[in-house]
């Protein structure tokens, strides 16, 4: 505190109508949250200890935009100092606004002079300092970006987070947690987990010397029985990836910190708008924000959040040490996604209800794994619906045979098969194939046969009749047709501009006869002759020739 108000001395004249406001705006917040909790009506409090208990709540007023680093006279080393830019910590802040205004109602940038709508792209890799002694908040965008600092602001304040930091894949995300682990220390980490995660553990960590044991942390006497003197770190998904098992994260974090033991939760699969897990008592939560908080499937990163102000130091340092930090056009492009994130993940929600029904009711389909009523133990239920608000979007099932599972993908339509989910486009993977595909098969505890849905926001019955007509054509034994109108070419519309008549004759392609049908009657189309082809180039060219010919 001493450093930071000596950092953001000869800055604070300006600040007596700010200061003001700030304890205004913080008072109506505190007096929104008692109405919003259903206690009796009041006036705004205006007493002096009323005053004084959100004055002191709200922490130090200090310009962001103007806070200085003196080099010549420093008390610290260079190291001491900050890797990334000062911000809020948001660990006991209590929003008074619903999940779904959280994601939209956010200033990324309220010290920018112009005050734009949206955050800018602070598309720079430097920043000019205020003289060769001092540095400014920004110096080099491995440290920091003003970009960048508006998405983990906006992060940390829906998970609330101490602080949270944005990196340039999920990946990156859990590498950089594991590396708050030196040589000798131990970490437990949940049976099912994520692919990725289990070779860089086994491949990476082992070799580094971390001692890794993977253990059920659905079972907690299991957790208990693993936890020795070494032990520094416990990992696990819930629900988890991809057999959507339900580990009860307020008893497993009570356990662990019993134990000194820091507990880290991927929580990919439940975004803040569905689950906060630092409220439930987890030290960090990591997310790939690819899935969620991106929704589109145009750009990769990764979020970590952490609780505690002095591990948030360690995670920017390793931030900046490592050079993992997102770049800020990424930046822009999450900080964009997350306003409409409370939108997609219930609208996709909702599908994934109706999805799960129709798979649990098909006589074709052995098992679903869903947080939801059919798809997990009531047992389970009953913890997931205590930490979350909602199931998610992602179900897995099997079907007794790979080659059913396979059939069952490739005759899908709407269901694109791809690895990842949480895009707004429905998405099926086999997870040993694909997206586990890199853990061995005899240390795999994964089913051949099992699929992975992420359920998009498509009309629920447009997905359902491309799922049962899926599930009719891996159940018979007919070929599964390559055009079936859902590839996005049109083929059988007429065309524009028209071609002159010449051409239109030549045409590349032509409507085959009924012996070049597909199955089912679908008709394909059949290439011409290479000539057609000439003809068309020439064409082309003529047109081009012609119109430089106007030009000059």
């Amino acid at each position: 505190k001493n450093r930071i108000d000596a950092m953001a001395k000869g800055s604070l004249e300006f600040h007596e109508e700010v200061d003001a406001r700030r304890i205004e705006n913080a008072m109506w917040r505190s007096w929104k949250q008692k109405q919003s909790k259903g206690s009796e009506a009041e006036s705004l409090p205006e007493e002096t200890g009323n005053l004084e208990r959100v004055r002191g709540s709200i922490g130090d007023c200090i310009d962001f935009s103007q806070i200085r680093y003196p080099q010549e006279k420093r008390s610290c080393r260079y190291d001491d100092l900050p890797t990334f830019p000062i911000r809020p910590n948001f660990a006991s802040f209590e929003n008074s606004l619903r999940p779904a205004s959280q994601c939209v109602v956010f200033d990324g940038c309220p010290e920018d002079p112009y005050h734009p709508s949206n955050t800018p792209i602070y598309q720079t890799s430097t920043f000019v300092q205020p003289s060769s002694s001092e540095f400014g908040p920004y110096d080099y965008t491995r440290s920091g970006n003003p970009t960048r600092t508006a998405l983990e602001k906006h992060v940390a304040m829906l998970e609330h987070a101490a602080a949270a930091f944005a990196f340039s894949f999920g990946m990156a995300a859990l590498h950089t947690v594991t590396r708050l682990l030196k040589q000798g220390d131990q970490i437990l980490v949940n049976e099912d987990i994520y692919g990725g995660m289990h070779r860089l553990l086994t491949q990476d960590c082992q070799h580094n010397g971390v001692q890794v044991t993977f253990v059920d942390t659905t079972d907690l006497s299991t957790v208990a029985k693993a936890i020795t003197s070494k032990t520094k770190l416990i990992h696990t998904e819930s629900p988890s990836n991809p057999r959507m098992r339900i580990t009860d994260l307020r008893k497993l974090a009570v356990l662990a910190h019993q134990h000194n033991v820091l507990l880290s939760v991927d929580s990919t699969m439940m975004p803040p708008v569905i689950c906060q897990p630092l409220l439930l008592g987890v030290d960090i939560v990591v997310h790939s924000a690819t899935k969620f908080f991106s929704g589109h499937a145009d750009c990769t990163g990764g979020l970590v959040c952490v609780r505690d102000p002095e591990l948030a130091h360690r995670v920017a340092f390793l931030q900046n040490a490592e050079g993992t930090a997102l770049a800020p056009f990424e930046c822009f492009l999450f900080l964009r996604g997350i306003k409409t994130m409370w939108l997609r993940v219930n609208r996709a929600q909702e599908n994934a209800v109706q999805i799960a029904k129709l798979l649990s009711k098909h006589p074709l389909i052995k098992e679903v794994f869903f947080p939801g009523p059919g798809g997990c133990s009531s047992e389970a239920l009953r913890i997931h619906n205590s930490q979350s608000s909602g199931p998610g979007c992602i179900i897995s099932f099997t079907t007794g045979s790979v080659d059913f599972s396979r059939r069952l993908l490739d005759a899908s339509r709407l269901f694109k098969t791809t690895v990842s989910f949480g895009s707004v486009n429905s998405l099926g993977e086999m997870p040993c194939t694909m997206s586990h595909a890199s853990i061995p098969a005899e240390q795999r505890t994964l089913p051949p046969d099992l699929v992975r849905l992420s359920v998009g926001i498509e009309e629920v019955r447009d997905l359902m009749q491309d799922l049962q007509r899926a599930l009719d054509f891996a159940s018979s034994q007919r070929q599964i047709p390559d055009h079936d109108g859902y590839d996005s070419r049109f083929e059988d519309l007429p065309v524009v501009p028209r071609l002159p008549p010449d051409i239109e004759e030549t045409h590349t392609f032509h409507r085959c006869n009924s012996q070049d049908t597909g199955p089912e009657g679908v008709q394909t189309f059949v290439p011409l002759t290479a000539s057609v082809t000439v003809a068309l180039v020439a064409f082309v060219a003529g047109g081009i020739m012609a119109i430089a010919r106007c030009r000059n």
